[in-house]
Parts: C-alpha cells; sequence; structure tokens
C-alpha cells in the first residue's frame, strides 16, 4: 500500500499562478527516495504538502488510504504522528537538553517519562549523542543539531519520514553520516523522502529521484 499518494495535485496562491501544477505519484511503503530541484523550485512546499501543513488547491492527495480533504480535523494530530519531519532549520528549543528535545513530542501527548525515557536515550545513542544527552542546542554543531532533530522525528516512531535538506548545514563526512543513519532507518521499515540539491551525495546511493522543476515533477525509478 502506498503511504502517501498525489492525483493531480496542482497548488496556487491567491489567484496567482500555480506553483505546483499536475502532480502524481505516490511514497510506498518501505520505500527511499531523494526529492530534488533548484533553489525555489518547491521542494519544501511539496514536503509540506504531504504533511497536510497544506491544502491542494486542486486534485487528490491521500494519507495512509485516506482523502486528506475530508478527514475531520480532530483526526489529523492523530495522522500526522505518524509521519516524522526533519526541519531545515532543525527548529530545536535553546533552553531545553538533547533529551527533553528529543522527548518533546512524547511529552506533548501526555505521556509519562518512565515510559520513554530508556527509549530516548537508546536513540540519541544511535544517532551518535548518548554522551550529550544533557547539552543544550547553543553548544551543538551543526551536524549533532542535525542528528537532535532526526532523534526527535524518529521518537514516535512514523511511517515516514520527511527530511528538508538533512545534509544542507553540515560538512561532507558528516552529511555522509547523516544519510548513512537514514538509509539505516528505511532498512528498519520506515518510508524516507529526503530534499535535497546536492547531486555528489545522491549519486552514492541508488534511489528514486522525484526531480522538481518550474512546477512539474519528474520521476526516475
Amino acid at each position: 500500500m502506498a503511504l502517501i499518494q498525489f492525483e493531480n495535485v496542482g497548488l496556487r496562491y491567491g489567484m496567482g499562478p500555480e506553483v505546483l501544477r499536475d502532480m502524481t505519484f505516490d511514497i510506498p511503503r518501505n520505500s527511499f527516495q531523494f526529492l530534488t530541484g533548484p533553489s525555489g523550485a518547491g521542494k519544501t512546499t511539496l514536503l509540506r504538502l504531504m504533511l497536510m501543513a497544506l491544502q491542494p488547491t486542486r486534485g487528490l492527495i491521500r494519507l495512509f488510504g485516506r482523502d486528506v480533504a475530508v478527514i475531520p480535523h480532530k483526526e489529523l494530530p492523530m495522522l500526522r504522528r505518524r509521519v516524522g519531519i526533519v526541519f531545515q532549520d532543525f527548529r530545536l528549543l535553546d533552553h531545553m537538553t538533547t533529551y527533553e528535545n528529543v522527548a518533546l513530542p512524547l511529552r506533548v501527548r501526555g505521556k509519562d517519562e518512565v515510559s520513554y525515557r530508556n527509549d530516548v536515550i537508546e536513540l540519541l545513542k544511535w544517532v551518535g549523542l548518548g554522551e550529550r544527552l544533557h547539552a543544550r542546542p547553543p553548544v551543538l554543531s551543526g551536524g549533532e543539531k542535525q542528528r537532535v532533530a532526526i532523534a526527535r522525528a524518529l521518537i514516535d516512531q512514523p511511517e515516514v519520514l520527511l527530511a528538508d535538506e538533512p545534509t544542507g548545514n553540515v560538512d561532507p563526512p558528516m552529511a555522509r553520516r547523516i544519510l548513512s543513519l537514514l538509509v539505516e532507518l528505511n532498512r528498519l521499515g520506515t518510508a524516507v523522502v529526503i530534499a535535497t540539491h546536492d547531486i555528489a551525495l545522491m549519486d552514492r546511493y541508488n534511489a528514486r529521484r522525484m526531480i522538481l522543476s518550474e512546477g512539474r515533477l519528474d520521476i526516475h525509478d
């Protein structure tokens, strides 16, 4: 089953021209793909449509088999928890420790810390931050912040992960390390969509490329 399906989707702002048009594709379960294209092509906008943070102007989007246009508003938070998102600007809270930032989605849901503490610690070890549990974002490097953001996106065990330029603020060795983490995550069963313009990095992996240009999408399997 496809986790995300787009059928003839278009998006415009106000009365302006469509910024995305005729989007037809799906994100299969357990799949791995890159979303690429020049700066300003609309990669972040397309990710926001996948996340249901934007509604399309036309066309059909299905998330986990359900038409997002008719999903009751009260059910959206539960569906969104099945989608992890790594933002380009990290969106970490500077007054919270690494551990607290990663645990935040579970705290917001009202979970007791006893039920998740070990999971958060193990996940931080998995991303190589086991020694940085009590560090706060201002003292972390760009690569460390990115891995905190990835861990936070994964703590709710999403079925699909959307990563917006996850290697854009780190050096090449750290970029490869981050991509290796996402490849391993995919092997464990999560579908992964990585928005990037780094051609050299994509060339290291045999994965589907979704190329966005001038509002249209071209898919190379």
